[in-house]
């Protein structure tokens, strides 16, 4: 999400990434790499939003990016987001988004994910880049890989890689901000049977082109966020409760497609990290964590500092807002994402978590699996 008053979350500037020393230093050869390629929304974004004309919501603009990059890339957060630390567990530069001007080498890998985007067409339509277009960049890049290098080494190195995906929390939230009617006319499981059938769709693509190795970050409760708090104070109508129970029937309905894919589907294996479960106890427990506030966002306005934009330069936002003085007390950065803080624990647990919050893999051993 963006704001509440832009695309909820999603998750969301140089023309060029700045690769720390430190995770540059231990990039692996080509030939010995896993690559890495990442869907989604502005949970998983690098900057793609950047380079759209007219993008649902940006964060190329102060204080996005303070505590790592010094400057604003483009990404949702104060600092480094959850694909960039995974990329640096599988020894990786970080990735750059793939619209980024110059970015033709993808050997490592591309991101496609862009703040707002959903699996719908529908979701914020012509302002990000949907999950049906994410997948036509990807079948580009399988392109230029082919003409770069030959069959053998192209399928071998489609086949090693690892995709990820952070997806559907625009979906679900965007009929509310939009005030649209969808939900008069469709069942809350009709409409999650949708949403899934899109992400079903997509990774069918994938595996026919090779993908094999599948990371899932499942949907938050979506009623805990900071943007969905204070426009629930604001103008009480139950979207709390609604934005919950409809990340919890997404959650159920991908746990149970990616069962049914891994047999049907030969080769086909995948993680899924409870992102549910893990966010709701740091929100309950903030101090467990590491954290000091784990419902108020660091930086934005009115309740929650869930309204407005952090930064002051959003859809409809005012350009007055606050900002805390050290985002890694806080869990939320903005009305609706992480801080990198937090980023960090939840790429770790993806990364080597127990069984109880990633299953059936963990990242590292579906990597070697």
């Amino acid at each position: 999400m963006a704001s509440s008053s832009c695309p909820f979350y999603f998750l969301f500037f140089s023309s060029c990434l700045l690769i720390p020393i430190s995770i540059q230093s231990h990039v692996q050869s080509p030939e010995k790499h896993a690559s890495l390629f990442i869907f989604g929304d502005s949970l998983f974004d690098s900057g793609n939003n950047n380079y759209l004309k007219n993008a649902a919501g940006r964060a190329n603009f102060w204080p996005y990016g303070e505590t790592f990059f010094k400057y604003p890339t483009g990404r949702f957060s104060d600092g480094r987001i959850i694909p960039d630390f995974i990329a640096e567990y599988l020894k990786l530069p970080l990735i750059p988004p793939y619209l980024q001007p110059g970015n033709h080498q993808f050997t490592y890998g591309a991101n496609f994910a862009s703040g707002g985007a959903g699996a719908l067409v529908e979701t914020y339509q012509g302002m990000v880049i949907d999950l049906k277009t994410q997948l036509g960049f990807f079948k580009k890049v399988e392109k230029q890989l082919r003409q770069k290098l030959s069959n053998t080494e192209t399928r071998t190195l489609l086949s090693r890689a690892l995709y990820i995906f952070s997806i559907g929390g625009n979906d679900y939230v965007e009929p509310f901000v939009t005030n649209s009617s969808v939900f008069q006319y469709l069942s809350k499981e009709e409409y999650v049977g949708m949403v899934i059938g899109n992400v079903t769709t997509v990774l069918k693509e994938i595996y026919k082109i090779g993908g094999r190795k599948f990371g899932f970050l499942s949907l938050l409760d979506l009623g805990s966020i900071p943007s969905v708090r204070a426009r629930e104070q604001n103008s009480p109508s139950g979207l709390m409760k609604e934005a919950t129970v409809l990340a919890k029937l997404h959650n159920k309905a991908l746990s149970n497609v990616l069962k049914k894919l891994q047999k049907e589907l030969q080769g086909f294996k995948y993680s899924v990290f409870d992102f549910y479960t893990s966010t709701t106890d740091r929100i309950k427990h903030p101090s467990k964590y590491g954290f000091v506030e784990g419902k108020v966002a660091c930086c934005g306005s009115g309740p929650y500092r869930g309204m407005g934009a952090c930064g002051g330069n959003g859809m409809g936002a005012t350009k007055e807002y606050e900002l805390c003085k050290n985002p890694g007390e806080y869990l939320f950065f903005d009305a609706s994402h992480p801080t990198e803080k937090f980023n960090n624990q939840i790429a770790k647990l993806m990364w080597s978590g127990n069984s109880e919050l990633t299953r059936p893999y963990n990242l590292e051993t579906l990597i070697e699996a």
